[in-house]
């Protein structure tokens, strides 16, 4: 894949997009082994040199009282993605992402970070907030 556009026909493939902008998907991903679902967004970025890069990016959980060492400590034993803050509805967001170039990315890696991504952030979701799928 080359291209953004390249990227959302192939998710269109096997997903519903719940937000279908320019440069920026989202939709639902089902979690292995439960009726459980993960939202992902995909979006592509510029680097400071002007590389083109793919972001895949899930909400977590809310910031509010988790410790900023404990999500340190998740970060270093991630081996697909990283863990960031952003906003979700003017609330703050422990985020799971991954930036892919797009030099290396095909359906396979694109769908197999997908799923990495989306069972990482579900199964830290769960622990940091039991019960309810919040994200």
């Amino acid at each position: 894949m080359e291209t953004f556009s390249e990227v959302r026909h192939h998710i269109m493939e096997t997903h519903e997009l719940t937000t279908d902008e320019p440069f920026i998907i989202s939709f639902e991903c089902p979690i292995r082994g439960g009726d459980r679902r993960q939202s992902i967004f995909l979006a592509e970025l510029k680097t400071n040199d002007g590389r083109r890069v793919l972001r895949v990016e899930t909400p977590v959980a809310p910031l509010f009282d988790l410790a900023a060492e404990k999500c340190l400590r998740i970060n270093l034993m991630q081996r697909v993605g990283y863990l960031a803050v952003g906003d979700l509805d003017g609330v703050p967001y422990i985020k799971m992402c991954e930036n892919l170039g797009y030099a290396f990315l095909g359906d396979e890696e694109l769908d197999y970070t997908i799923k990495q991504v989306a069972q990482t952030a579900d199964n830290m979701e769960q622990s940091l907030e039991p019960g309810d799928d919040v994200a």
